[in-house]
């Protein structure tokens, strides 16, 4: 299979009209803020119901790479807006498209695919349309500014496929907070498995978030950390993680620490609120060694998301626990015990693929001009759509 196809959908109507006959074939993209790896997945949706078929890959992100878009972050804190690029942000930039395009690849390599088929709007192919969230490298909402790395004409032209992408952008420019946007597909995959309510999906990424769903309540918001600052911390004795919280199990917490890292007008701000990868120092846990220090950043973590849940309108039936933090086996133990619940992850979700599933769903959405991000999410002034179609070069 080589890389570049004929594309066979070459504008937005014309895309709009094949989503509106049938459910869309979507490779979702996703790499966290962890910035560890790039997740894959393959969602067949018409942007409201879903079916998964599977077929889902990752792709690790090499310390040599990720130290190259690491490097960018000051760069994109200090930029005007998200269109900006320094010489740094080029350079990561340039990364980002390589590492994501080639995880695209290897998903279609892996699974004997390819993105085109025979039909005259494409009918048949694997993929109709790739949703692609590129990766944050500074996120500013206070003074209106988002920033994701990643150029979607490059991977369109590729792949030979429309790409959705610039998800957060509209969002932001309205006022809203740009995140979290995964509440939309959270509440798609409570509602079609019949979750009980009230009920909240816990994200354990660079940083955690919550989606609290209650019928037609939907709250959304960044609680603070969750494995950023634990890896980071790690990466001090060249470790990429605490693999399965065994550092934080040989630790004691630090409460002086602990009290001063809680000590951040964040968490007194109420939801709707997201955050950069780096908004929080860990200053505070400096002097610790290594498993004092992790244990410390774990707690940290609890007590946050603890804050969060207990400030919404219901104590929830069940908190549903995703993402890279879903096999931090103390994080999880120390949530289950903080907040009196059972945090065991739902087999019938792929907790370190939901996110991509995620982007591959409301770029359908997008498709379609359904609604991403709510008031209740992001504060956003109302529903609104987001993201924007790149469509194959004319060859």
């Amino acid at each position: 299979m080589g890389d570049p196809v004929t594309p066979k959908i070459t504008d937005g109507k014309a895309l709009r009209a094949l989503a509106e006959q049938r459910p869309l074939k979507v490779l979702g993209v996703m790499s966290g803020t962890s910035m560890d790896g790039v997740d894959v997945k393959r969602v067949t949706t018409d942007g409201e119901a879903i079916a998964v078929p599977g077929g889902a890959a990752a792709g690790i992100i090499a310390d040599a790479d990720r130290a190259v878009i690491r490097a960018a972050e000051a760069d994109g804190r200090a930029a005007a807006t998200g269109a900006t690029r320094t010489a740094a942000l080029r350079a990561a930039e340039s990364v980002v498209d390589r590492l994501h395009g080639d995880a695209i690849a290897a998903w279609f390599a892996a699974h004997g695919e390819a993105p085109d088929g025979d039909g005259p709007n494409g009918e048949g192919g694997s993929v109709d349309l790739i949703g692609w969230h590129g990766q944050t490298i500074a996120h500013a909402p206070d003074r209106g500014m988002t920033m994701q790395l990643g150029d979607p004409q490059a991977l369109a032209d590729r792949f030979g496929v429309p790409v959705v992408s610039d998800f957060r952008s509209a969002d932001v420019a309205a006022g809203g907070e740009g995140a979290p946007l995964v509440p939309v597909y959270h509440r798609a995959l409570a509602r079609q498995h019949g979750l009980a309510e009230p009920l909240v999906m816990l994200n354990l990424g660079g940083v955690a978030n919550i989606t609290y769903i209650d019928g037609d309540t939907l709250i959304a918001c960044d609680t603070g950390p969750a494995n950023a600052l634990i890896d980071d911390a790690m990466a001090e004795v060249g470790e990429r993680f605490d693999a399965g919280g065994a550092m934080a199990a040989q630790g004691r917490v630090d409460a002086a620490a602990l009290a001063a890292l809680m000590d951040h007008p964040f968490f007194r701000r109420p939801p709707p609120k997201s955050l950069d990868r780096n908004a929080f120092s860990a200053a505070p846990v400096a002097g610790l060694g290594t498993a004092d220090k992790v244990a410390t950043l774990t707690r940290f973590t609890v007590e946050t998301v603890a804050v969060a849940i207990e400030a919404l309108p219901k104590r929830p039936v069940q908190v549903l626990v995703l993402g890279g933090g879903a096999f931090n086996t103390t994080l999880v133990a120390w949530l289950e015990e903080r907040l009196g619940l059972p945090l065991t992850p739902d087999p019938r979700f792929a907790a370190a693929d939901i996110e991509a599933e995620a982007f591959a769903y409301m770029a359908v959405r997008t498709v379609r001009g359904l609604a991403i991000s709510f008031p209740g999410t992001t504060r956003a002034p109302e529903p609104m759509t987001g993201g924007r179609i790149t469509f194959p070069s004319a060859r």
